[in-house]
């Protein structure tokens, strides 16, 4: 036993002997011109482009290794003349146990801190769409090349492939709209250089601090015309502390959207044409926005709950069903569809809103003039460009508020000015009608509706609002943009039914009241003896 020990702390020692042998005499094993036109013969070969680099050395310590500076892989020249891969400096690391035999084997492909450029056109192409055809990019190396043989005899293309801390900016023209994102500190193992290529890593995508972490990823190369069409599948994990600066580069700074978010999704689809899907869910969410009828601070925010929703992307789409969430308690629910597609466009599908107190929106957020409080419930759907809002807004649904109170000083001003000009037409004909202008007079027990939106323009046939002092009833149309409206308005106290016609603008209405509709028979009877008597006696004057 004890011999054995010998020979086998003997073997040891005389196989770190060899390997530190190995390693000092690398520089001397290494073929440089040789290793130097291999890999760049065999990255355009791999690659379909031409790559190129300013020089080679080679380094013994901490591991053997060939270094690369200035390394370049050409643009597709469909897109530019920019490369479409650049960085200072890239590590072919070498096997150490064939280095023990006198051969070179490669091992990982190290790219340290490169720049990668994708670009997708408006018609969907994208610039990595040609990476692996054709096999006749030639290679471009600075140096001499001198016949093969040596070391650099055994040399093979790498199995694994390492970006450390790479920058990759991607440029979309799809949609008619131009969108830029990049992704920092992009750390990423490529293993295979056969199918399936597998990957794994994480990164950072700006703008929005967004970090992504990858794993179980896969490329199924082979069998694939091309790399965009090569089938992908990999498991992502986002996690972004706030999303404002990721938002407003797809949708504007306005509105602004901030809050954190978490997800996992499963990727698939193909590497020109990603699908991811999973649960994904938007914490402390807030929407602030500009309204200038607001007083000071005419900057205003709206906080949600939490928003969750199992989400699908796909060509430019996200759909999310079902997606949650709650304002103050009320509850909100949709099937969520936005596309990317010359603007931003939402789609609002089973819209459904219980108890949600209304005036946290009317109020406090949107300072409407015609602004009411009370819990809302409402069902329908809609759909806009997020980009002029007011004027692509469509859909229809019904709603149910109250109990609450017309507190909008617009709607107070309106409603008043129907009952004073109805009064005024009543006392004329020497009736009444009641005072009901009481700091109570427009609270509610409910207010009905079902309504539609066509490119903006709201209209109804049954809006109801019912109190203890009043009914009123409207059908008309009211565009959210210029406000303008169309109303007949009917408002019945005390038994009488008071018409009043409603149209100009919500900031400056102008009302018509029906005097048939204020006035009982004998009233109208009454009202026209004196319309008479006083033309008679106005005639008498000029006899």
């Amino acid at each position: 036993m004890t011999r054995f020990v010998k020979w086998l702390a003997l073997a040891g020692v005389a196989i770190v002997f060899l390997a530190i042998a190995a390693l000092a005499a690398v520089p001397y094993l290494v073929d440089t011109p040789r290793i130097q036109s291999l890999i760049a013969g065999s990255a355009s070969q791999a690659l379909g482009r031409p790559v190129k680099f300013s020089s080679v050395s080679v380094s013994a310590l901490p591991l053997p290794s060939v270094m690369l500076k200035d390394l370049e892989v050409a643009e597709d020249p469909a897109f530019g003349t920019t490369p479409f891969l650049k960085l200072n400096q890239a590590e072919v690391r070498l096997r150490l146990w064939p280095l023990l035999f006198f051969r070179v084997e490669l091992g990982d492909f190290v790219l340290k801190e490169p720049v990668i450029s994708l670009v997708e056109t408006a018609d969907g192409r994208w610039n990595i769409a040609s990476l692996g055809h054709g096999s006749e990019a030639e290679p471009r190396a600075s140096g001499r090349t001198r016949p093969s043989g040596g070391a650099g005899a055994g040399a093979v293309l790498p199995s694994r492939v390492k970006v450390d801390k790479g920058l990759v900016t991607y440029e979309s023209r799809a949609g008619g709209t131009t969108s830029r994102y990049r992704v920092e500190n992009l750390n990423l193992t490529l293993t295979g250089v056969t199918a399936p290529l597998t990957f794994q890593g994480d990164a950072r995508v700006k703008p929005g601090d967004l970090a992504v972490k990858i794993t179980d990823g896969t490329v199924g190369v082979n069998g694939a015309r091309s790399l965009v069409e090569a089938p992908l599948r990999a498991r992502l994990t986002l996690d972004g502390k706030d999303i404002r600066e990721l938002v407003a580069a797809a949708m504007g700074p306005e509105p602004a959207l901030a809050g954190g978010l978490k997800g996992t999704l499963a990727l698939g689809g193909t590497v020109g044409k990603p699908r991811a899907s999973g649960d994904v869910e938007l914490t402390n969410l807030t929407v602030t926005q500009t309204h200038a009828q607001c007083p000071e601070p005419k900057r205003r925010t709206l906080a949600l709950g939490p928003v969750k929703l199992n989400a699908t992307w796909e060509e430019s789409r996200l759909i999310g069903r079902p997606v949650t969430t709650e304002i103050s308690k009320g509850t909100i629910t949709t099937n969520l569809s936005v596309t990317l597609d010359r603007g931003v466009r939402v789609e609002l599908g089973d819209l459904g809103i219980k108890t949600l107190p209304v005036e946290k929106i009317l109020v406090d957020f949107l300072c409407q003039g015609y602004a009411v409080t009370g819990p809302l419930d409402l069902s329908g759907n809609a759909t806009a460009r997020l980009d002029d809002l007011w004027n692509t807004l469509n859909g229809k649904g019904q709603l149910k508020l109250g109990p609450g109170k017309v507190v909008g000083a617009q709607a107070l001003a309106l409603l008043s000015t129907v009952l004073r000009l109805g009064g005024a037409v009543s006392a004329l004909a020497g009736g009444e009608l009641p005072a009901v202008l009481s700091s109570s007079a427009f609270d509610y027990e409910a207010v009905t509706a079902t309504y539609t939106v066509t490119n903006g323009v709201v209209s109804t046939r049954d809006l109801l609002l019912a109190s203890r002092a009043l009914k009123a009833s409207a059908a008309g149309t009211y565009a959210l943009a210029s406000g303008k409206m169309s109303v007949d308005l009917v408002v019945t106290t005390a038994g009488r039914n008071l018409k009043a016609k409603v149209t100009g603008t919500a900031a400056s209405p102008s009302v018509s009241v029906a005097p048939a509709s204020v006035l009982s028979e004998s009233e109208r009877k009454r009202l026209e003896e004196k319309v008479e008597g006083g033309l008679q006696e106005l005639l008498k004057k000029f006899r």
